[in-house]
């Protein structure tokens, strides 16, 4: 039973009695009670009543604890604890439900949605008008109204007509009456002989509505099956044509119970498979690394310009399915990989006048990085970005497709349940796959899905149990997270792996799923509770606890920039021995082809993709070499013997002498023409390859006409008469106006430095721990001024005090004399009025120098901005 003397009358005093670490829960829990700080509790109290703060209360509620705050609204207001448990575990007393209300009812406790003793538990006026059942919005519960609620428009005669029918003795008045007829349903007795002789067809239409909705449709004349039930007040009328069910009597048949299945434990998560830790650990690098080729390629696709910007923003359809083909991925992976490096901050828009996407200077830091540093920042940005690529091709609410990089793709959500997935893995043994049905399962039940409670469905508009925009949004969420962490190598054969755990942190490991599912009943969030604090529970109205004595562990809080740095640090550790070399040879191979056994260092990867193309990947790369590849390496300004040294070099075998053949062979004519601006020209020394191209009929298009033996003119730009001769066999190269070769590198293209998108959050941040305190010093500050006796007679409430300047000055300067503490109302320079609590020290110049309760601190203040002081009383 509650220790306080007198009980509470209002929330406010509720929260009055708590203590701070009770008031700290309370703000971390629901931390939009703290935007901004309240100046008292009462002010607490009430924003904590409000619509909005109510209904992201109890959508934070796990499924018991909703059950119980459901249940609480369907009971009289106040309740005894007994009655809240015989709607919850029945007339059985069901022994699982029993033993774990008391912390469901200390979670609504802690979270200001309960106040009260136990023997007076009152629902906070706001969640019970969203929970209670009415003819628009039914009980989550499927209850309909009392017989008083449903008879209140009743005349006295009708009322005194279902008394008799009912076997009671007539009444004086309609009040008695009702109350003589609630007394009849709820006596499981007089019920029972009642219903005994009830025809089995009657029987069989309160069966259909005992588990709601508890209305039903009546013709003018109704079946004599009806008019029974209609007769002796089992059905009543609410509207013309319509009959409910009363509350009373839907709990009989129900045996007491406010709900069809209580949930008071958590659905285990399953494990689908097992393997060895060391396989998962190894299977999961193949994947991280595997994830940093595919933003290494998307990288370099997009290194010179990337698609351009819709007008809409995003990437187009026709742009994400060249980009999957250019992967050789499927589109929404594709979606996923582009999504990931923009949340990483590796690619942006260039903000130009033709706008286009383009890496980032970021970039080339990420790409000197280690493979592990690397990867921990995709990681990184993964866990904590409200982007989803999941949603790329649906529609947004006005049917419009949504798009890769285009808005409409946060959802605040997701980080949560990327961190609450990764969370229930990380609670089953090491190397334990999950069954993805029994994780949806346990998600469902810390969140309920929203429109199947009251809450949601009303604050939304709708009704409860009608579909909602939202209603799988997190069940979506869990199957991509699941798929994603398995892409990015934070998972491998579906189960965590070390560098996954690691990457959740210290806090975020300990907040995970426990193996025994009964550890997570009654938590606001899904938190788990301890063996301990489960041995400890109280399992009955006579051991219960006082709520700051009782409390259920608050959710883990999110972990700050430092702390996830700090994890992302220790997962690429772990990740680094787990990755393969990168190595400095290929095999060479007489069929013009390189063979490179693993990933190669930066500038030897860098080398070969100019003087090769890519013409298989896995494993080991395959790189071809042609005439077009060694050219552009040509063109790029390495000559042969470069291009010799370079393959003698990094090849473990001889350089093959078809591929020795090819490099000469190329090089030999590349140059030997040359072109430049005339509009074009073509000059070359030997007059019969000139005479040869004029001879040639593809040259027509070119329109050459020879100027010299040894030089061609031509009216086409010397870009196209490159392409043109080179598609006609020849190795031409660009020459500048000095008459040396132009060497054609590709030129990549950065935007202006761009940071990461900031995360859509959902709802005001969890407040920290000095935040907290500070906070609650000034509340309680501010409780004590508005609630400590003054020697005057107080304001108005909710006014300032008044005095003229003359009396300010004056009570300010006996203060300081006597060392007394005042009240005081002040307006701040912005214009916002506030009540403090000083003691002053000091009045000269126009300013009082003083120790603010309040803000705990000294503080200087102008009088002129004093409204008024008013002495407290003594003690």
């Amino acid at each position: 039973m509650s220790t306080s003397a007198t009980p509470p009358r209002s929330l406010a005093e509720a929260l009055r009695s708590r203590d701070d670490a009770s008031l700290a829960a309370l703000l971390r829990s629901r931390p939009d009670l703290i935007t901004p700080v309240p100046t008292d509790l009462t002010q607490l109290a009430t924003r904590a009543g409000t619509r909005g703060s109510v209904v992201r209360a109890l959508e934070r509620l796990d499924r018991f604890a909703l059950q119980t705050a459901e249940a609480l609204a369907v009971a009289a207001d106040p309740a005894p604890y007994d009655a809240l448990l015989g709607l919850m575990a029945g007339d059985a007393r069901d022994a699982a439900v029993t033993h774990a209300l008391p912390r469901a009812l200390a979670t609504l406790r802690e979270q200001a949605l309960v106040w009260g003793a136990d023997d007076r538990l009152r629902l906070v006026r706001t969640a019970r008008e969203l929970l209670a059942p009415s003819p628009q919005h039914p009980s989550p519960t499927g209850l309909g109204p009392t017989v008083a609620e449903a008879t209140a428009g009743m005349s006295p005669g009708r009322i005194q007509e279902i008394v008799t029918a009912a076997g009671l003795p007539s009444t004086h008045d309609s009040v008695s009456a009702v109350a003589a007829l609630t007394k009849l349903f709820t006596a499981r007795r007089r019920m029972k002989a009642l219903l005994a002789g009830a025809p089995e067809e009657s029987l069989e239409v309160l069966n259909r509505l005992v588990w709601g909705p508890p209305y039903g449709q009546v013709t003018a004349d109704p079946a004599a099956r009806l008019r029974w039930l209609i007769d002796r007040g089992l059905l009543l009328p609410t509207a013309p044509g319509t009959v409910v069910l009363p509350r009373e009597v839907a709990l009989h048949l129900r045996a007491g119970r406010a709900h069809r299945a209580t949930e008071p434990v958590a659905p285990p998560v399953e494990a689908k498979a097992t393997h060895r830790p060391q396989v998962v650990d190894t299977t999961a690098a193949g994947q991280a690394y595997t994830a940093l080729a595919a933003v290494e390629e998307l990288m370099k696709d997009w290194d010179e310009g990337g698609p351009t910007v819709m007008r809409a923003g995003g990437l187009s359809v026709r742009d994400l399915k060249r980009t999957a083909v250019a992967l050789d991925v499927a589109e929404p992976v594709a979606a996923f990989w582009v999504e990931l490096a923009y949340a990483a901050g590796l690619l942006a828009s260039d903000g130009e006048a033709d706008e286009r996407y383009a890496a980032t200077p970021a970039l080339d830091e990420w790409l000197e990085q280690p493979a592990a540093q690397r990867w921990a920042r995709l990681a990184e940005a993964w866990l904590t970005a409200t982007r989803t690529s999941g949603l790329v091709g649906g529609r947004d609410g006005k049917d419009r497709t949504l798009s890769a990089l285009g808005p409409g793709l946060d959802r605040s959500a997701a980080p949560e349940v990327r961190h609450r997935v990764l969370g229930l893995l990380a609670g089953l043994p090491e190397g334990a796959s999950p069954s993805v049905e029994s994780v949806l399962a346990r998600l469902r039940w810390e969140r309920p899905v929203r429109g199947a409670g009251g809450a949601s469905a009303v604050a939304q508009g709708g009704t409860p149990g009608s579909p909602q925009e939202g209603d799988d949004l997190r069940s979506r969420l869990a199957r991509w997270t699941l798929g994603e962490a398995e892409m990015l190598g934070v998972t491998g054969r579906g189960a965590l792996s070390a560098q996954g755990r690691a990457l959740l942190g210290s806090r975020g490991a300990a907040a995970t799923g426990h193996a025994d599912p009964a550890s997570a009943t009654g938590s606001g969030s899904g938190a788990a509770t301890s063996a301990g604090s489960r041995a400890a529970a109280p399992s009955g109205p006579g051991d219960k606890l006082p709520v700051h004595h009782h409390r259920t562990p608050a959710p883990p809080e999110p972990l700050s920039p430092a702390e996830q740095a700090t994890a992302s640090a220790a997962a690429a550790r772990l990740l680094a021995p787990l990755l393969p070399e990168p190595l400095d040879h290929v095999l060479l191979q007489a069929d013009l082809t390189a063979v490179a056994p693993g990933p190669l260092e930066r500038p030897l990867a860098d080398m070969l993709d100019v003087l090769a193309d890519v013409e298989s990947k896995g494993g080991a790369t395959v790189y071809r070499f042609t005439p077009g590849s060694v050219r552009r390496a040509l063109d790029a300004g390495r000559s042969a013997s470069d291009l010799h040294d370079f393959l003698t070099a990094h090849s473990r075998t001889p350089v093959p002498q078809p591929l020795a053949y090819l490099i000469d062979d190329v090089a030999r004519r590349h140059g030997h023409l040359r072109i430049g601006t005339a509009s074009a020209y073509v000059r070359c020394d030997d007059d019969s390859v000139l005479s040869e191209i004029l001879a040639d009929k593809r040259s027509a298009g070119l329109r050459l006409r020879r100027l010299a033996p040894t030089v061609l003119a031509a009216q086409a730009d010397p870009a196209a008469l490159l392409d043109g001769l080179r598609a006609m066999g020849f190795a031409p190269a660009a020459e500048s106006a000095e008459g040396d070769v132009v060497i054609t590198r590709a030129h990549a293209h950065r935007t202006p430095p761009r940071t990461a998108p900031e995360p859509v959050p959902d709802g005001p941040p969890t407040p920290d721990t000095t935040l907290l305190s500070a906070a609650i010093r000034a509340i309680r500050a501010g409780d004590r001024a508005s609630t400590t006796p003054l020697k005057t007679t107080p304001s108005p409430a909710g006014e300032l005090p008044r005095t003229s300047s003359a009396e300010t000055l004056a009570t300010m300067q006996a203060a300081v004399l006597t060392g007394d503490t005042v009240w005081i109302g002040y307006v701040n320079a912005e214009g916002s009025a506030s009540q403090r609590v000083i003691a002053p020290m000091r009045v000269e110049g126009g300013f009082v120098t003083a120790y603010d309760h309040t803000a705990d601190e000294v503080r200087t203040y102008p009088l002129h901005r004093v409204t008024g002081v008013a002495e407290l009383a003594e003690g």
